[in-house]
């Protein structure tokens, strides 16, 4: 089915209709009614529409969805719990601690047709900025797909382990797109004994599937006073029974129970934004708008940064016009929060001829923390950051701690430095917590380069590589952290130096609470040039202590120093941070094949399920791999959960049965003993 044009450029829906949240119609084809590929939730209230759906899309009513009918529901249910965070001291003057926020509305793919584990391509927009984040919408739908859309798990477990909360959507969309408003009704229609049990299945859909809340945009027009009086009630009673699940309102329907865009917080609006937990403002506000709309706020008791002033930028990225002194001055104290619509264009707007994650984290990373990639020095140009103005935030809170330096996409799959996929993959939910801030280094000299590479990696699909000539030492900072210390506190730094590296000496760069802003470096060893293969150095940190008791591990970084001069290609492939030996996770259990499909090129389907073992260190995620006649392993993919999909599995050597195991991996990553199970190909 044909896209629409984009949302700024449908003239015929007028004025106001140009500012409202919207999406194109699209439909991914699947292969037929067999296929078992698992796919991520979407619904209509309770009515379908007229006709038949295209291809690949599956019509229906969240009146009728029953958790224990849902045949996906095991491969869509995040696990990660969401993480508490904290705030470091800024790294720059211009950000603003408990001010302005950040809210983002993200399309990850099209409504129907989307993944619920990831897909075999590195071409996705694995976001990797949650520093900044206070709230990720899981944004789509459309009238000839769904409207009402669940996060699928790989996106909730990498928010979640970050300390972001995920929404889902509500699209309730505008007649002409389609939107019909028998849906509106449908959507708030009340029990003959009170309550809304469309709100009530929303909170079991959120329950079940282990995300946050939900974004309301009911854009559908020609209601009235009766409508609006019910969508108000709708959305306190969803805020109020879903105790602990939160709700943001976007400014589209009135309290008249018609559409009417305000771009502000005003009488028309304000009876939604009491009843909800916060709300998305049009993209229509100006100055004086978002500073009366801040002072209505206070007067009803509410932070003004419950108010995202949306920013849309979808079509041009970095040079969409935004008065940001509006939002968040530069003198005094913020307005509002502020809210992105299709960030994602990092992503989408990449060069044909250039989709690689490499080039899109750059563009990323220049999104989000400034054409300089420097947040200590931000820019002042007219695209000012999210790095310029708000505090980002870190879960570095409890060990161990441990990161690869995975994004959670690549073009192929490491293990201690060996390749066991050449396949290109993407799930989020196998990310690591990464460094927030892109990229502090400080230096007397030239500044390096650093950023994500994609060529080689300790372990996942990535790893973190600083180039450049080294006039001076470079120090490298890479994590805020309160990570508790003792005298058996170690650090572990797994690094390389490419085949085209000047010799490079390596320190641990570490800030602790007995010594504040103060950095301690520690030798890590000295790489020869030339390269010489992955290493790993075990260093003590908590013999620096001396005698301290109860402090903490503040900040992580390298610093780096060429002792003949040249070129450095240096790489960082783990970072690890541990009290003593590292446990292990019990391996899982009841490991089976709950179904099959032969592919017609050889390959099967399969459908895999387990449950968690007893004991052991807590589970990051679960990995799975094909056991080869050989006696080598070949990567299949990874969970959080406790099932997962295989796409196609591959015989080898014409062998009547193959083996895949599945192991528990541990922070620091530290995997259990594997369960297997043997897949049997049919004979016909």
């Amino acid at each position: 089915m044909s896209r629409r044009p984009a949302r700024r450029s449908v003239l015929a829906l007028g004025a106001g209709a140009l500012t409202a949240l919207s999406l194109p119609r699209t439909a991914t084809a699947r292969n037929g009614a067999a296929d078992l590929q698992p796919y991520a939730s979407y619904w209509f209230p309770d009515s379908l529409p007229g006709g038949s759906p295209g291809p690949g899309v599956r019509w229906r009513g969240l009146a009728a969805w029953r958790p224990e009918d849902d045949a996906d529901l095991p491969f869509n249910r995040a696990t990660v719990p969401l993480a508490a965070r904290f705030t470091p001291p800024p790294v720059n003057g211009t950000a603003r601690t408990g001010r302005a926020r950040v809210s983002a509305l993200v399309a990850f793919a099209p409504t129907s047709g989307n993944p619920s584990q990831g897909s075999g391509t590195a071409d996705f927009y694995a976001l990797t900025h949650w520093a900044y984040l206070d709230e990720l919408v899981f944004w789509g739908g459309s009238s000839d797909e769904g409207l009402i859309l669940a996060p699928n798990a790989p996106v909730v477990d990498a928010a979640h382990r970050n300390g972001v909360p995920v929404l889902g959507t509500v699209f309730l969309p505008p007649t002409a797109y389609s939107g019909q408003l028998r849906w509106t009704r449908e959507l708030v229609r009340r029990a003959p004994g009170g309550g809304f049990p469309l709100a009530d299945q929303l909170i079991r859909v959120a329950r079940a599937y282990g995300f946050d809340g939900w974004f309301l945009n009911a854009e559908t027009g020609g209601g009235d006073a009766r409508l609006g009086a019910d969508m108000r009630d709708f959305v306190a009673y969803l805020r109020t029974r879903g105790a602990g699940l939160r709700v943001t309102w976007y400014d589209a329907m009135a309290v008249s129970g018609d559409v009417s865009w305000q771009n502000e917080l005003n009488d028309h609006n304000a009876a939604f934004f009491r009843a909800a937990d916060s709300m998305f403002l049009n993209f229509g506000w100006d100055r004086a708008k978002l500073t009366a709309s801040a002072d209505r706020a206070r007067r009803l008791g509410r932070s003004p940064y419950e108010l995202w002033a949306g920013v849309d930028v979808e079509a041009r990225g970095w040079d969409t016009r935004v008065d940001w002194d509006a939002v968040v001055p530069t003198a005094g104290p913020h307005t509002a929060s502020y809210g992105f619509y299709r960030p994602e264009w990092t992503w989408k707007s990449l060069s044909p001829g250039d989709r690689s994650p490499a080039a899109f984290h750059a563009r990323d990373d220049r999104f989000w923390s400034g054409e300089g990639l420097d947040p200590a020095a931000p820019p002042s140009g007219p695209w000012r950051p999210p790095a310029a103005s708000v505090a980002d935030r870190s879960t570095l809170t409890a060990l161990p701690f441990a990161t690869t330096f995975n994004t959670g996409h690549g073009t192929a799959w490491y293990e201690r430095g060996r390749r066991l996929s050449d396949t290109a993959w993407n799930h989020l939910g196998l990310q690591d917590r990464l460094p927030g801030r892109r990229w502090v280094v400080r230096t007397h000299g030239t500044r390096p380069s650093v950023g994500f590479d994609f060529a080689d990696a300790w372990r996942g699909g990535s790893s973190l590589l600083v180039t450049g000539r080294l006039a001076a030492p470079a120090t490298v900072e890479l994590y805020a952290a309160r990570l508790p210390l003792s005298a058996a506190t170690v650090v572990e730094l797994t690094h390389r130096a490419d085949a085209a590296s000047a010799a490079v000496r390596v320190e641990l760069a570490v800030e602790l609470s007995v010594k504040p802003n103060a950095v301690t470096y520690l030798p890590a060893g000295t790489l020869p040039a030339g390269g010489s293969g992955w290493t790993t150095a075990v260093l003590r940190v908590g013999a620096l202590l001396r005698g301290h008791a109860g402090r903490e591990l503040r900040a992580l970084g390298v610093r780096l120093t060429t002792p003949g001069g040249g070129t450095v290609r240096w790489r960082l492939g783990a970072l690890a941070v541990r009290d003593g030996a590292p446990r292990p996770a019990a391996p899982p259990r009841a490991l089976r094949v709950t179904s099959s499909r032969k592919g017609a090129d050889g390959t099967a389907a399969l459908r895999l399920a387990w449950e968690a073992g007893a004991g052991g260190a807590p589970v990051r995620h679960y990995e799975l791999h094909q056991v080869l006649p050989s006696g080598g392993r070949r990567f299949l993919g990874g969970t959080c959960g406790h099932a997962y999909y295989v796409a196609a599995l591959r015989r080898t050597a014409g062998e009547e049965a193959t083996c895949v195991e599945v192991r528990a991996v541990a922070e620091p990553y530290v995997s259990s003993a594997p369960a297997s199970v043997a897949f049997r190909w049919p004979t016909a």
